[in-house]
């Protein structure tokens, strides 16, 4: 019996790192994650990526959530397969949305064979994302937590969180408009990126942080993202052609080194012209609100 979870990617608002508060918003790029157990290896663990990628984030998934099982981890084996949309070290939260996939099907997979009721198990919503986070933290792929980008991911739409207190501020579906992504032809692992660089922005992240909150979302967007471009230098250029093509917010996503433009379908075709003057690629994509769920068994 196999268990499939598709968890989309997010685009970033605000960026924790600076203050350890952050936003972020579900993409339609995807993370799926496949669970099968096997009662004749107990206790083997076998995680498989079509990205060449290693697989210790998705191991410990499973592990965080055998722990919860009483029994799990010496009476199965699990196999994880992982298909992804998403392009990893690119500031989409490919990371956030492999183990909420992984965590969230593990987790199905578990309760399903062994009859068991997860309430029963304090395995809510908020339990699978902070195991998902945990995971995260201990593979050393994330800085924060990356609770921002873990939520929107888990529940779509928009989330304001503070990532010291895993607290979610605002919550809310997004217009569904185009959203456009520029990915150079290079990859910028969040686990590397220049934290002291990042922190001396604290001050004027704080204020795009407050338009977030207030539901100003598309300011908050651009400002951060601007930021955060001249801490981590990346060419603010980008971000201002989008915005010059019609784009009605750009920035910087995560550490980078993706571009993410929020755009009418009437302005899409200006902007992804103005990108194609870059050297790499660009993805046309839309807002997810529906975030992380089962999409099969069998």
């Amino acid at each position: 019996m196999k268990t499939k979870v598709r968890s989309p990617g997010s685009a970033t608002v605000i960026n924790a790192i600076s203050t350890g508060c952050g936003s972020a918003f579900g993409i339609k790029l995807y993370v799926t994650a496949e669970v099968e157990l096997d009662e004749s290896k107990p206790g083997k663990i076998t995680c498989k990526s079509d990205k060449d990628v290693d697989t210790t984030l998705m191991e410990l998934c499973v592990k965080k959530v055998l722990e919860r099982f009483e029994g799990a981890e010496d009476s199965t084996g699990v196999t994880v397969k992982t298909i992804s949309t998403l392009p990893v070290a690119s500031g989409l939260s490919s990371s956030s949305a492999t183990s909420n996939a992984v965590v969230m099907a593990t987790a199905e997979a578990l309760k399903d064979v062994y009859e068991l009721k997860t309430d029963g198990l304090r395995i809510n919503d908020m339990a699978i994302l902070n195991m998902a986070i945990d995971a995260s933290l201990e593979a050393g792929v994330t800085i924060t937590g990356a609770f921002d980008d873990a939520s929107a991911s888990f529940f779509g739409g928009l989330t304001v969180t503070d990532n010291t207190q895993r607290k979610i501020l605002r919550k809310e579906d997004l217009e569904e408009q185009n959203i456009l992504i520029y990915m150079p032809n290079k990859k910028s692992p969040t686990a590397q990126a220049d934290v002291g660089r990042m922190k001396l922005l604290a001050p004027w992240v704080k204020t795009a942080f407050r338009e977030a909150v207030k539901g100003n979302i598309h300011h908050a967007m651009t400002l951060n993202g601007l930021l955060y471009c001249a801490a981590l230098r990346f060419n603010p250029d980008i971000a201002l052609d989008a915005l010059e093509a019609g784009a009605v917010a750009a920035g910087l996503s995560g550490t980078g080194p993706s571009f993410v433009a929020v755009a009418n379908e009437s302005n899409s075709h200006r902007i992804e012209d103005a990108w194609n003057s870059y050297p790499g690629r660009v993805i046309i994509t839309e807002v997810d609100n529906k975030g992380t769920q089962v999409v099969g068994y069998g």
